[in-house]
């Protein structure tokens, strides 16, 4: 991370892990295109669903992101030590929420690369007010200068490979808005009656 100590940094994790908790229920209830209508404030976001390397249980986190020629990359911005991050290292076959649809992919560490400080600027350009909020101005930075307050920060490419359907994707608990509209509705018409 950019110059800020390891307390500052986990009041951070703890805030983002809400903040991300948050995220994924707005995707569950089917706002995923809705959570990416203000992306100069909240950044593009999309879900990716890994396995947990010790429990094996599906995990869920909200990542920014950035689409190059069809492929997404997204960042572990905390660096190697966030577990997401560590579970897809163990298990690189992964699920992406997308506010375009739902994809299985595989994911890759992008180590050194000719194209990674470009791509790792594009994520950044599109994580809103995330980057400035840890004083890294992808859009003012040198490529020397983004890849030194960046050095700690894990580049990952994600190749879609099949579009998936079904229950446990995104809009999972949509049903959740017609059931609230029809009960809010008995009560307003109850109320009138009286």
């Amino acid at each position: 991370m950019a110059t800020i100590d390891a307390q500052t940094e986990a009041a951070w994790r703890q805030r983002f892990k809400q903040f991300n908790r948050f995220m994924l229920f707005m995707w569950q209830l089917g706002f995923g295109k809705w959570v990416n209508s203000m992306p100069q404030w909240s950044g593009q976001i999309m879900v990716i669903v890994h396995r947990g390397r010790k429990t094996g249980a599906r995990r869920y986190t909200p990542v920014n992101f950035a689409e190059l020629n069809g492929d997404l990359y997204c960042t572990a911005g905390f660096g190697p030590t966030s577990d997401w991050y560590k579970n897809v290292l163990s298990d690189p076959d992964v699920e992406v929420w997308l506010p375009d649809g739902w994809w299985s992919g595989t994911a890759e560490i992008v180590k050194e690369d000719m194209y990674r400080i470009q791509c790792l600027r594009e994520v950044l350009n599109n994580s809103g007010f995330a980057a400035p909020l840890f004083g890294v101005g992808p859009k003012n930075m040198t490529d020397e200068e983004l890849d030194e307050a960046t050095s700690n920060y894990q580049l990952i490419h994600i190749r879609r490979v099949q579009p998936l359907t079904g229950p446990g994707g995104p809009g999972d608990l949509a049903w959740i808005w017609p059931a609230m509209t029809f009960f809010l509705l008995m009560i307003l018409l109850r109320r009138r009656k009286k």
